[in-house]
């Protein structure tokens, strides 16, 4: 019988995610499994809550990875923090934030939103007007749009949030390790990451962080949290104190990639990393426009990490696309919604926003493009 894994070839991975993934990490995962009660193992959950801590831009006690993916992150913020009946306004420029609208609608939420054009961001006097005229328990926005390559002006929103006496809700599945992330400084109560962006470690764990106002409301839950297996007020048992207490058995080996993966971006050191992901994003434009393709998304709010180009006309979509895949080794995302057909999405996180990769897939994109 043939082993389907033999057949697995490396990938350069420039896609919405996931990203290349460093060795070190693959290294980390190959470590030895031990138990998630092991005295060596909690060591190593304490070594990744701080440093979670030091990239997200937080001193908050309960930071921790959550087992799942970024999706599991998002979850848990709801589920913890809505109870039936909650006003919940998402603020929704992408698929991410109509996520978000859905998954706070199966909780009981009266959910209101703002929606904004997609590839354009989130505006603060159209949030400032809707907090004035209503009071809401949590407002959530997305810090960078997957679906779009936008970045929304976070800091700007937490300030109107903070005045309105919400909680904060930020997701930050594709900004962390590509662009600043300051948690504390925004005013977030809750914010959810995924390792497979640009923290370039596989998918499977979502760092979150809740901040004492947002643990505050979670303790004085009027009802249980309506999922177990997210449920904060048993696994903070697990993540916290002297004593831990078996909540579900932790993906062991994915927290030694997430380790590994936290110490090369402290090593390398945040800003260097966000300047070596704009670089690559400067460099991927410049390419892209002498192949007379442009970027979808204002140079004011692009993402460096996640880059939307339009697709020139009369080029096939999924056909360019299948060929990088098949003769080149090299993936690229398709538009999603009433962007499907209408962009490409080119990846530049983590280990890939690198310089050769992006000559890379430009040489290949130029032979797909003359074909």
């Amino acid at each position: 019988m043939p082993n389907l894994l033999d057949g697995i070839k490396p990938t350069l991975l420039m896609g919405p995610g996931p990203s290349c993934v460093y060795d070190e990490v693959y290294a980390a995962l190959a470590k030895p499994t031990i138990g998630h009660l092991d005295p060596y193992f909690i060591k190593i959950m304490d070594a990744v809550k701080d440093d979670l801590k030091a990239v997200l831009g937080t001193s908050n006690r309960l930071t921790m990875p959550m087992s799942g993916t970024g999706s599991s992150g998002m979850e848990t913020c709801f589920v913890n923090l809505v109870e039936p009946g909650d006003k919940v306004l998402i603020l929704t420029n992408g698929v991410f934030g109509k996520r978000m609208e859905d998954v706070a609608g199966r909780l009981g939420a009266e959910v209101d939103s703002i929606q904004f054009e997609w590839g354009t961001p989130v505006l603060p006097q159209e949030v400032e007007k809707k907090l004035k005229g209503q009071k809401y328990s949590i407002v959530a926005v997305v810090h960078a749009e997957t679906s779009t390559g936008v970045r929304n002006p976070v800091q700007e929103v937490g300030d109107l949030v903070k005045a309105a006496g919400a909680l904060y809700l930020v997701d930050c599945v594709t900004s962390l390790g590509g662009i600043p992330v300051r948690m504390d400084e925004w005013g977030a109560d809750a914010l959810y990451s995924g390792t497979q962006k640009c923290l370039s470690c596989p998918p499977g764990l979502a760092p979150l962080s809740f901040s004492d106002r947002a643990v505050e409301k979670l303790k004085a839950r009027k009802s249980k949290v309506p999922n177990w297996y997210l449920d904060l007020t048993m696994i903070m048992n697990y993540w916290e104190g002297n004593t831990r207490a078996y909540h579900h058995t932790a993906p062991i080996n994915m927290i030694y990639g997430l380790y590994a993966a936290l110490r090369h971006l402290l090593e390398e050191g945040p800003d260097n990393a966000h300047a070596r992901h704009r670089a690559a994003h400067e460099q991927l434009v410049s390419g892209l426009e002498k192949l007379g393709a442009s970027m979808y998304v204002d140079k004011s709010c692009r993402l460096p990490m996640l880059n939307a180009v339009t697709i020139p006309q009369g080029l096939d979509d999924a056909g360019i696309r299948g060929r990088l895949l098949k003769e080149f080794d090299i993936e690229i995302g398709n538009g999603l919604g009433p962007l499907a057909g209408k962009i490409w999405r080119i990846g530049l996180m983590g280990h890939t926003a690198r310089p050769e990769n992006v000559d890379r897939l430009l040489k290949a994109l130029t032979a797909c493009m003359k074909q």
